[in-house]
């Protein structure tokens, strides 16, 4: 009777890991890279059929017993597809692309708009996790654990009695590096250039905050808080790493599979700083220092325009 039940429990987990798996892979960007190889460009129709998916979805674990675990997971993708979906609207608004898009806005002005819908964005996926977990320190708003220690690595080196404290700031460091080298090989600014995107600094360190921190509420504390529990640890960072690193294919820096890639692993560095330190401080850090290297390079562009 014990094994019997013990193979309905793992029979149980099996299927809300691979829906879990089916729905991440459904509403990330996977679809937007098959359309675009095939067609050449990504239908605007595409992304708000994600948002009628995971209407579905929610309606299913509503009805179907065995996958009522995974309606918190399903209402804070469906409120973060929501949200980003409205302001996405907005932004394609002539008002808007004239206010804070055309030629003559400044390099604040433009970011800073784009921003105040991201962080709106951030704001609609914690009021969602504040309704379902009442407890900002379980969906990880909190600073967590600076020194908690880090579970042992081999392939990264990190072996037993290591702590976030030393390896925070070597993967921190190492993230802004690896962003760092080729942007400059790609740019190649003057010395001129620099000075004159000295100004822009305090936009860049602004703006890389600001990312950090709403990209690791929608990308990685709304996912953490309401799946881990239900399909173990290794498997949320697996999952989270790939959303996060098929977001970047199609626009990131670089394009493509290494550009996927790279911020597939440093989204998996990510995760696990949070569920480690069980906080957002060396997460949003670690995803900080890489960030102010790209909005830097940015501004070095703006000025070279």
């Amino acid at each position: 009777m014990n094994e019997e039940l013990s193979v309905q429990a793992r029979d149980a987990r099996r299927l809300l890991i691979v829906t879990a798996w089916v729905v991440i892979l459904a509403i990330s960007d996977l679809p937007d890279i098959v359309w675009n190889t095939i067609a050449g460009r990504v239908p605007a129709s595409l992304f708000w059929g994600k948002v009628v998916f995971l209407a579905g979805f929610l309606g299913i674990t509503l009805l179907v017993k065995a996958l009522r675990r995974l309606r918190s997971y399903g209402l804070v993708l469906f409120m973060f597809f929501l949200a980003f979906g409205l302001t996405s609207l907005i932004r394609s608004t002539a008002w808007f692309q004239g206010h804070f898009n055309s030629p003559g806005v400044s390099f604040f002005k433009g970011f800073m708009a784009l921003y105040v819908l991201d962080i709106g964005v951030a704001l609609a996926v914690i009021a969602v996790l504040w309704a379902l977990k009442r407890d900002r320190r379980a969906f990880f708003m909190t600073r967590g654990r600076l020194d908690a220690p880090i579970e042992p690595v081999r392939w990264l080196g990190i072996k037993a009695g290591e702590s976030w404290k030393t390896f925070g700031w070597i993967f921190g460091c190492a993230a802004a590096l690896a962003v760092l080298i080729p942007t400059l090989l790609a740019i190649a600014p003057s010395k001129a250039t620099m000075v004159k995107a000295l100004p822009l600094l305090p936009a860049v360190l602004l703006f890389a905050a600001i990312n950090a921190f709403t990209e690791e509420v929608y990308f990685r504390a709304g996912l953490l808080a309401t799946l881990t529990e239900i399909v173990g640890k290794n498997q949320i960072l697996l999952l989270t790493a790939t959303f996060f690193g098929l977001a970047h294919w199609l626009n990131g820096s670089p394009p493509g599979l290494v550009g996927a890639l790279m911020t597939g692993f440093l989204a998996w560095l990510l995760g696990k700083s949070m569920l480690e330190t069980r906080g957002i401080a060396w997460p949003w850090l670690i995803h900080f220092l890489p960030d102010v290297v790209i909005f830097l390079s940015y501004a070095l562009m703006r000025v070279k325009a």
